[in-house]
């Protein structure tokens, strides 16, 4: 085995890479042990018991966190020329129809989130190359196909996210950033856990929650004793 680093030797110190943890201690944890020079990202990462293979295990959904995911986001909203100013006044960044579709087909993807209307699908579905591998396009399971563009809009803002199990069987999604209060990070991640549990498939047996890692940008992973969060 090489020699530990200077960094690894200090974290070794601060946390066991093989305990689990309450989410309370992983939350203050995960702060403790990152290194970087910049606001770092705090994700969580769960992994289910389902076979996402199959049509009625797959789990995804929306969750709606406390306080928010610390990063500004960037939303284009696909819509009809009547819905141009209630989406400017929501706080969409970006709001247009034809020209955004043409800027898209060559390529431009500088967002977070699309938002669209029902009655443009036909345009926005033709889309489906570009921005499905890159997980923009609109959904109405996600609330992101809608005639309520305006709260579509605030709620993204405010915290709104979503998430899809990978073919791991593996959600992951970033619940803050490192400056956030170890409370406000663990309040976000029990937010995801517990919608998580809420979205149990019926076809699936056995263990449901199977881990809970925690980590921030080039952290290490921290093992999360799940059972304390839900």
């Amino acid at each position: 085995m090489g020699r530990l680093t200077k960094n690894q030797k200090a974290l070794a110190e601060k946390f066991d890479a093989e305990k689990h943890y309450s989410l309370n201690e992983a939350s203050s944890l995960v702060k403790e042990c990152s290194t970087t020079k910049f606001d770092a990202s705090v994700d969580l990462a769960v992994r289910l018991g389902v076979d996402p293979r199959k049509a009625n295990q797959m789990v995804r959904g929306t969750v709606s966190l406390p306080h928010g995911t610390g990063k500004d986001v960037k939303v284009l909203v696909l819509c009809p020329p009547d819905k141009d100013q209630e989406a400017l006044d929501a706080g969409a960044d970006y709001v247009g129809l034809d020209e955004y579709v043409a800027k898209i087909k060559g390529g431009w993807t500088d967002v977070d989130v699309i938002i669209t209307t029902p009655q443009v699908m036909g345009k926005v579905g033709a889309l489906g190359r570009v921005l499905g591998p890159r997980g923009l396009m609109p959904n109405p399971k996600s609330g992101t196909v809608t005639m309520d563009v305006a709260k579509a809009v605030t709620d993204v803002k405010a915290g709104k996210i979503d998430f899809k199990v990978d073919k791991f069987g593996i959600v992951h999604a970033q619940v803050g950033k490192v400056s956030f209060d170890a409370d406000k990070l663990h309040d976000n991640a029990n937010e995801l856990i517990q919608t998580l549990v809420r979205l149990k498939p019926s076809s699936a047996k056995g263990t449901y929650i199977k881990s809970v890692t925690i980590s921030s940008t080039m952290g290490p992973g921290i093992k999360v004793e799940h059972k304390s969060a839900v």
